[in-house]
């Protein structure tokens, strides 16, 4: 924990509990420990220190970075905004980047078979140059640390494209490989693919999915993709690219077979914005659009680029809303975490107890869920919650420390009310 931290709580130093989990130094309180508004210059600033004094104790004591998301950084709160397009190959998502930023980025490589075959971070920097994954990754004023849970087998498909460009100093397009597709999708690749997109859609503010009028079909890698975006719904655009490629005619039947395959993906009753265009340096062809075609399809491009033109302006909203997010996520994982302790028998037959609780990881979440009221929608994914505790020795948990859950609620309730009331977002 920072040195400030502990000044700032030296106070209260006589009516806290201090433990020590993994090397972390954790101070819990029986006040409630507000932070001094009167140091707090942003709402940024302010959700660092809340982070730092109340949420980071909580997530170090359950170890909610080894199940769900790594600990936080200060780059990770100062981040610029984030774009991810995610589609199979070859439905235009670096020519799309190329189009917004009127240039092609360094490294970028542009053709009909997959020529995209990493993740490619595209940002604001002095020089135009590629910077290799391992660099970027252990870069202290980067927020992509958390990637090298990943692997080096990752990080040699990573790399950070840093070029000047006015747009690019309010906004970061994430380039990524080609979804796979039939014979291709076989071959196994040597990194979690979902995995990463799933680091990725947390951090990002908008994730485009890409489609052509003649790649409708969503492969089981891309569905497993979609999936691992569950829980960033509200940042998911579609975009029907290249839809100058078909007249009117089979647009409207296009458009229709889109809907059904992403309604039987997405399981959600609610219809998903699509944007159709084509977004290339290309004039559109008229020929095949039509009048119709071409007064939509600039009109939709205009709603798209307004939607991408709002992302600075929400970014300090979406800052919050993720941060209370993470928030509830840490409290839930807490509760998991220590019935799963209180459950583990204190003599014998532990190895056993155990096996039992993670064969039966529904009804321990239905438990958690009823004992504290929680709301169903906001527990992780049990399957993957089991794949995670099985490399873990449940009677090394920690016990529910109420003092913990006690200030995460107070800074929900209090502390972050009182920061929204004392700041306004920087882009009104």
């Amino acid at each position: 924990m920072e040195a400030g931290c502990l000044n700032h709580l030296s106070s209260n130093i006589e009516k806290t509990d201090i433990i020590l989990i993994k090397g972390h130094i954790i101070l819990v309180s029986d006040a409630r420990l507000s932070v001094s508004l009167s140091n707090v210059t942003s709402i940024i600033d302010g959700l660092k220190k809340l982070y730092i004094q109340k949420l980071k104790p909580l997530e170090v004591t359950y170890q909610f970075n080894d199940f769900v998301s790594p600990l936080l950084t200060n780059s990770d709160f100062d981040a610029k905004p984030m774009v991810m397009l995610l589609g199979q190959y070859s439905t235009g998502k670096t020519t799309f980047i190329k189009h917004l930023l009127r240039s092609s980025y360094p490294g970028a490589h542009i053709g009909p078979e997959p020529t995209t075959d990493r993740f490619v971070v595209v940002m604001n920097g002095p020089d135009e140059r590629s910077i290799p994954g391992n660099t970027v990754a252990v870069q202290a004023d980067m927020p992509y640390s958390g990637l090298t849970n990943f692997g080096t087998a990752f990080l040699s498909k990573f790399e950070c494209s840093q070029m000047p460009h006015p747009l690019l100093e309010h906004i970061t397009f994430v380039d990524t490989p080609g979804v796979l597709s039939g014979e291709k999708q076989r071959t196994q690749r040597s990194y979690d693919f979902t995995g990463v997109t799933s680091w990725f859609a947390a951090k990002c503010d908008l994730i485009l999915l890409l489609f052509d009028p003649h790649k409708l079909d969503i492969s089981d890698e891309f569905k497993r993709v979609i999936s691992s975006l569950r829980g960033n719904d509200d940042k998911i655009r579609v975009v029907l690219n290249k839809a100058d490629q078909v007249d009117t005619q089979q647009l409207m039947r296009v458009y229709g077979a889109l809907m059904w395959s992403l309604g039987k993906v997405l399981n959600t009753p609610e219809v998903m914005r699509v944007y159709i265009g084509s977004f290339n340096d290309k004039p559109i062809n008229s020929v095949k659009a039509g009048p119709i075609g071409t007064e939509l399809f600039e009109k939709e491009q205009d709603d798209l680029l307004s939607d991408l033109k709002d992302i600075p302006k929400k970014a300090c909203d979406r800052r919050i809303n993720e941060f209370v997010k993470r928030a509830r996520a840490a409290k839930i994982h807490a509760f998991i975490i220590s019935h799963l302790k209180k459950e583990m028998p204190s003599m014998m037959g532990k190895a056993k107890a155990q096996q039992k609780l993670i064969d039966n990881l529904e009804d321990v979440f239905a438990k958690v869920q009823r004992e504290h009221h929680l709301p169903a929608g906001d527990f992780p994914s049990v399957e993957n919650f089991r794949e995670r505790l099985g490399g873990y020795n449940l009677d090394n948990f920690q016990k529910l420390k109420p003092k913990m859950i006690q200030t995460v609620d107070d800074m929900l309730g209090y502390d972050i009310p009182d920061l929204l009331k004392n700041f306004r977002n920087p882009y009104d």
